[in-house]
Formats: structure tokens, sequence, C-alpha cells
């Protein structure tokens, strides 16, 4: 096969090195796939002395970014350095030099995507980025390929594998949070400073993504509500087992009349749901849309080499010359605020094991028109019961305002946690 496109590699981390690993470990099935030869021409990591786990010859490398992109033998530039300083630097530059860019970075394109596409759209490349969301789960491609006949009305994803390992060890043996994080930190799952992870900033990014190609609309990564999975404990599991529920870190979007939905939080997921069986460290994003119905995809979330399979998988579409370039419409619209969004709610209290605790409770959401589905009095601990309720849908609005007067009864010791219950708001 004659034809050979070269490819610019920015970082040479994890997910760089899984690039050029996968390059050279398929190279003929990609060739044959691509209809030319993807080759690296050059690689830029600021730290050319690290050990990695492939070596290539030294000529490809260099310190300076800019080296690779300026370089006129190079058709396409492949961004794995993550964050958004310099990486949209980088993608705005390479798009200037006439380059197609692939990426994996969830945080530059969540919080800049319209600024990278219209860019790209000016100067006439292709910017692709699967990687981004899920791993080696061919999300973003069915969103606006597989799946283009359809009006996507939801989307929930489990997008984080982090915090997926973290929830399946805890229910699956019985551990506590802190227990598992640690062993994740072990096995390299997650990060020495898990912060992105299990406060929900990385799903948060990838919710973005998602609404934005689901629905065709711009999504300001900060009105995007997230919260993580710190708070869950060994107490909840149990409690949502028993009660027919596993407990999910979930992205969600939602397409309502004329406004969106996007958030991400910990929910209790039907325990016969498809998600609730996704386990470990493996992502799933479950979509339905008007003529499909609902469809789950399944598969590795992260990692260098389902991670290198996605970026390459948008190097062979760049190198179709048949496929045209992909430029999101990115619509104006309304994100809901969470005062407007509504839920079932799981709430586990502490409080006076005495008469007249449950009534107090049940008063105030009567008085707030707040509807109790179950009210379970679980273990007691000398004087202290815990209690579990569970409420029908509720706007969130009411339900802040009634947890505030139940925090402020006098025999209510401490509501420890409040999670959202099922996926069918």
């Amino acid at each position: 096969m004659g034809k050979v496109v070269k490819i610019g590699l920015l970082g040479f981390g994890t997910v760089g090195c899984g690039v050029a690993q996968v390059l050279s470990d398929n190279a003929d099935i990609i060739s044959d796939r691509a209809g030319c030869r993807i080759e690296i021409g050059k690689i830029a990591d600021p730290d050319l002395e690290r050990q990695r786990s492939i070596k290539v010859d030294k000529k490809l490398l260099t310190a300076n970014a800019q080296d690779v992109i300026s370089d006129p033998s190079i058709g396409i530039i492949a961004e794995a350095i993550g964050g958004t300083d310099p990486a949209l630097k980088y993608i705005l530059s390479a798009i200037e030099a006439g380059k197609h860019v692939v990426t994996s970075n969830k945080e530059v394109i969540a919080k800049h995507l319209r600024q990278i596409t219209e860019a790209a759209q000016k100067k006439g490349v292709k910017v692709l980025y699967e990687a981004s969301v899920g791993g080696a789960v061919p999300i973003l491609a069915a969103l606006r390929r597989s799946l283009a006949a359809n009006e996507i009305t939801d989307v929930y994803g489990i997008v984080n594998g982090t915090t997926n390992y973290i929830l399946s060890k805890m229910t699956s043996e019985k551990r506590e949070f802190d227990d598992v994080l640690k062993e994740a930190q072990k096995k390299g799952f997650a990060e020495s400073d898990p912060k992105n992870d299990i406060e929900g900033y990385d799903a948060s990014y990838k919710a973005a993504i998602l609404a934005s190609l689901a629905f065709g609309v711009e999504v300001n990564w900060r009105e995007v509500k997230f919260e993580g999975i710190s708070k869950i404990s060994l107490e909840d599991i149990k409690y949502a087992s028993e009660i027919g529920y596993v407990i999910k870190l979930l992205a969600i979007a939602k397409k309502t009349g004329d406004a969106i939905e996007v958030r991400v939080n910990p929910a209790l997921v039907p325990a016969d749901h498809p998600l609730a069986s996704v386990s470990d460290q493996f992502n799933a994003i479950y979509v339905k849309g008007n003529a499909m119905g609902a469809s789950m995809f399944y598969g590795e979330g992260a990692g260098a080499r389902p991670t290198a399979s996605a970026m390459i998988s948008d190097m062979i579409e760049i190198c179709d010359s048949g496929s045209r370039a992909y430029y999101p419409a990115l619509k104006k619209t309304r994100i809901k605020s969470l005062d407007e969004a509504s839920s079932r709610y799981y709430i586990r209290l502490k409080a006076k094991d005495m008469p007249g605790v449950l009534a107090a409770v049940s008063g105030i959401f009567a008085e707030k028109k707040v509807s109790i589905q179950a009210a379970l009095q679980k273990e007691t601990v000398g004087s202290v019961a815990t209690v579990v309720i569970i409420i029908h849908t509720v706007f969130e609005k009411d339900f802040r305002q009634s947890m505030e007067l139940i925090s402020g009864l006098p025999h209510v010791i401490e509501v420890c946690n409040t999670i959202r219950v099922g996926m069918e708001q």
C-alpha cells in the first residue's frame, strides 16, 4: 500500500504509548481499513528520558509540541496530554496549520467544543474525540452515525471506571469506601489524588459531551450539576440491595420539552436493569431514542489500549476521504436548573429511638406535599435508630426544603445520606 499518513503525537504517557503500541501491533489491519498506512511521524513530550512501555526511534522525539504541529509531513495531530492548558492551544494551533485532530481529552472538549469545532469548520479539517467518552465504547460514533435517524430522549452512562470499580467492590465484597479506594489506587485504577474521579468531575465532562452530541446542543459545562461517591457508605449499599437496587454513579442527559437536563449523581438503579450488572472498571451507556427504543453500549472505559483503540478509529475515519467532516450543530438550548429536576429519593437518617419521630418526619413531608413510599426502621444501637425512607417523585426544591426542616427536628440526630432512586424521572 503506497499512501502513508503520518501522525504527530502530543503526549507520550500512558495513552500516547498505547497509541504507538496498537499502531505497531495492528499495522496491517489498520492499513486495510484506513486505505493507507498510518505511521507516527513525530512525538512531543516534555520528559524525553522517562522509561516507557514501548521503545521508539529517538529521532521521532522532541520536547517542543510546535515542532510536531508545524511539520508539513504530518497530517493528523493526536492530542493525548489531557487538561486544557496547553492542550487547547495546541489543538487550535494544529487546526490553524490545516491538520486534522483526534483527542482523548474530555475536559478540553467539554469546556471548548464550540470554539474547537468552529475553528475546524473554518479551516475545513476534522476534529474527532471518540476516546473522550467511554474509552473503547463506540458511543460517540453511534450517536453521530448509527443512531442518526433517532430523536434521542435519554442517555444514562456509567462513564467513570474508577468509581464503578469502587462501588462494585463495595457491593460484591461488603467493604467500605476508603478500603476499596486504597486498593484501586494500588492497582492503578485510581490516581494518588482521586478527586477528579470520586467527586464527579471526570463524569461531568463526559456528560456534557454526551448531551452535546445526543441532542445537538451547546452545553456549558459550568451548568452541569455533579456530585461524586465519597458519601456512599456500606450501609447505603446494603439497604439499597435489600429493596432491590444497586448504587451506580450515573452521567445523565435527558430531553424534556424545550429544555435538557444534564447532571451526574449516584443513583439507586433497579437490580434488573442492564446498567446494574456493569461491574469493576467497565463503562456502559444506555440510550433511548424515539425510533430505536433502548440500546446499551458496553466496554472497557479506560486504559492505554482501549483509549488508543478509540483514537485510532478516529484516525481511520479521517483517512477515509469519502467521509465528510462532522461539525455538531450545537443549537442554543436551556439547561434545567436543579430546582426544576424531579426524582424519587432514598433517605438514611439516625434518630432517637422513641415514639413520634416518624410521625414528625411524615408531617413535614405532608406539609411539602411529598409522598412517602416506604419507611423502615433498621439497626438500633443503644437509643439511636437508623431509619430508611423512600419517597415518591418530588421536585428538588421541595425535597431540599423538606430535608432542611427534618434536619432541624429535635429527635433527628443526623441525616446521613440522600440518594436519587431509579432512572425514570
